[in-house]
């Protein structure tokens, strides 16, 4: 079959326009994740990012967008995927991203996270 080099370029295009097809992670990386999340919002704590320090609801919006983001393009498969990815430094400054609470010291946000996971699966 011998196509008109014309036509060629519109079958491309038309290919690269078609929905991919996304898988959402695994159900136990969709729980773990979305506990994180609310235990951010719930946490009470400061979160700094880009130079400026944001509430907890602030910095669980983030990282929720920053979650859809990433999911969207088949990036997080491990609940680890979400907090290397999407919770340990900002994607455009590369500076990490840092927790205070209630007085305690800053620490990483990816320290902290990794700290709550672990006391959320020894529960389980």
């Amino acid at each position: 079959m011998n196509i008109p080099s014309t036509i060629v370029p519109l079958i491309v295009g038309g290919l690269l326009l078609m929905p991919v097809a996304r898988a959402e992670p695994p159900q136990n990386v969709q729980i773990e994740v979305n506990f994180l999340l609310g235990y951010v919002e719930g946490s009470g704590c400061e979160f700094y990012r880009n130079g400026t320090w944001r509430d907890s609801k602030a910095a669980q919006a983030h990282l929720r967008d920053k979650y859809k983001y990433l999911m969207a393009r088949n990036l997080i498969n491990t609940t680890e995927d979400f907090i290397e990815r999407a919770a340990t430094e900002s994607s455009f400054t590369g500076q990490p991203y840092q927790v205070k609470c209630n007085g305690t010291a800053v620490i990483p946000s990816s320290q902290w996270l990794r700290n709550e996971i672990a006391r959320f699966r020894m529960f389980k």
